[in-house]
């Protein structure tokens, strides 16, 4: 690979200040009463937050001095500003609101901290990478505006979502699935086949079209539905937990191996047992054959044959063996 040029090089970190001051921006929005703005300026520090790094690996221009500035934008963006921006619209003056902004900064920032860790971690399973401890910072942020995005978007009119006690419940609620254990998916190792490029594409004109159109209310719409894959997510990672076969192979392998299990979970078939020298060995899990030993019948030799002419039943004697 030809080496790149030192300009290019910068073009992920400048994404990724850019998306820093979106988020910072976001705050001075809000100060204004400019909720739709500020609103916008959250949406597209997530937009820049997940084009730097992506951007950095094809242009080989990862550096660590880009890491920590990527996380340290993060927390600006997407825990900081959101929790200025709630404490702002909803809480201004109201010191137990601060209380809950502060809470919701400070989990986002150690959600981050986890993340950095993690990535140094390289005795992780292969299928660990398809998924994301916790909701990522970017989703975090939005969610946590949900109630402001949905009161911009039909009004002030008393609806439930925009009491104080409503919107504490759901920053206390954002802020624990960003340091939750809970596995979310990853977009980065989404693989499209050949045949599913132009239904994707036209799926990609249509939220265009929806995000010109209507943007609060589809953003509304796609941060639900993130919400909802979540246990999906769950159910997922357990089962590649559970098979280990389907780790590292293409997704129309994996779907096989998936369909087989299913039919024979329908047919009420049992996975296969091997038996090896008076023990039986249930399926693989976590990579070892646990080993479980059959039962042995304690009786002595003698009080065996008295058994066979208690039931009336004549013992096969083999050959040259006396009866």
């Amino acid at each position: 690979m030809a080496p790149t040029a030192p300009g290019v090089r910068l073009l992920p970190n400048a994404l990724t200040v850019l998306a820093m001051c979106a988020g910072l921006s976001a705050v001075q929005f809000t100060l204004n009463r400019q909720y739709s703005a500020a609103i916008a300026a959250i949406a597209i520090a997530a937009v820049l937050d997940s084009l730097d790094g992506r951007i950095a690996r094809l242009l080989d221009a990862t550096s660590k001095m880009g890491a920590e500035l990527d996380s340290l934008a993060d927390a600006i963006s997407f825990g900081v500003a959101p929790a200025l921006m709630l404490y702002i619209w909803r809480f201004s003056g109201d010191r137990v609101g601060w209380v809950f902004a502060l809470i919701f900064a400070v989990c986002m920032v150690l959600r981050l901290a986890r993340f950095n860790t993690l990535l140094e971690d390289t005795e992780q399973p292969v299928y660990t990478k398809e998924f994301f401890v916790g909701v990522p910072a970017p989703a975090g942020g939005l969610l946590v505006l949900l109630p402001l995005i949905l009161t911009n978007e039909f009004g002030d009119t008393g609806q439930w979502w925009q009491s104080k006690a409503a919107v504490m419940v759901w920053v206390v609620a954002v802020a624990a699935l960003a340091i939750s254990r809970l596995p979310t998916l990853s977009v980065k190792t989404v693989r499209v086949s050949p045949r599913a490029v132009a239904p994707l594409l036209v799926l990609v004109g249509l939220l265009a079209a929806a995000v010109i159109t209507y943007p609060l209310v589809t953003l509304s719409v796609v941060l639900v539905v993130y919400l909802l894959h979540i246990p999906y997510a769950v159910r997922r990672k357990h089962w590649l937990a559970n098979h280990p076969e389907a780790w590292d192979v293409p997704p129309k392998e994996r779907r096989a191996i998936r369909r087989a299990h299913g039919s024979r979970r329908r047919l009420g078939l049992r996975p296969p047992l091997r038996r090896a020298a008076g023990a039986v060995l249930r399926p693989m899990r976590n990579g070892e054959w646990p080993r479980i030993s059959l039962p042995t019948d304690p009786r002595p030799p003698s009080a065996r044959g008295r058994a066979w002419r208690r039931t009336g039943l004549r013992k096969n004697n083999r050959p040259g063996e006396p009866r």
